[in-house]
């Protein structure tokens, strides 16, 4: 699968913009690790990235979210084992290793795109001259995108092996890089 066929996938099963935003931005951070870590898998990087919650508007209990997705792709299309074993992985209910690069840089970039995002979105600049320092001190505030379990961030980063700083400011790159954030 081809990042506009997985782009055609996504756009049929959600109708949300924010959900449709989120996953666009995962897409463009995994694209943008692909580059450092997997340089000729770039577009499959972006695939998953792109699909990692297409069934989640549809499905958004722990018992049906990823595995109905997960079924379909299986089943009407060609995306392969380690796009899937990704998507699996980043749901921590499922009980599925991440073992692959793609399915670490998965789960690390999901949580942590949703809330750079938030950050973006109360800064005058956007994400012009956001550093990872102002990432870093809106974690420590609960109360701001609560939904975003910093657990995860944490974990995704440690399981790169990263730096909380070094991982917050790849992921800062790949937003800026795509222009999906405004300045």
């Amino acid at each position: 699968m081809n990042i506009d066929q997985a782009r055609t996938l996504m756009h049929e099963w959600v109708q949300s913009d924010s959900l449709r935003h989120h996953m666009e931005c995962v897409s463009a951070c995994m694209r943008h690790c692909a580059q450092r870590v997997a340089p000729s898998e770039v577009e499959r990087w972006g695939v998953c990235g792109l699909l990692h919650d297409f069934d989640y508007e549809r499905h958004p209990t722990m018992e049906e979210h990823p595995f109905v997705g997960i079924a379909h792709l299986r089943e009407h299309t060609d995306v392969d084992e380690e796009i899937i074993e990704a998507i699996l992985g980043h749901a921590m209910y499922s009980g599925v290793p991440r073992q692959s690069d793609m399915a670490k840089h998965l789960f690390a970039m999901d949580e942590l795109a949703g809330f750079i995002v938030a950050c973006c979105k109360v800064r005058p600049g956007g994400i012009e001259g956001l550093a990872p320092k102002s990432v870093r001190k809106k974690l420590k505030t609960a109360s701001f995108a609560a939904a975003v379990s910093r657990s995860d961030i944490a974990i995704g980063a440690e399981e790169l092996g990263m730096e909380p700083a070094e991982h917050i400011q790849w992921c800062i790159d790949g937003l800026r890089a795509s222009d999906l954030i405004e300045s």
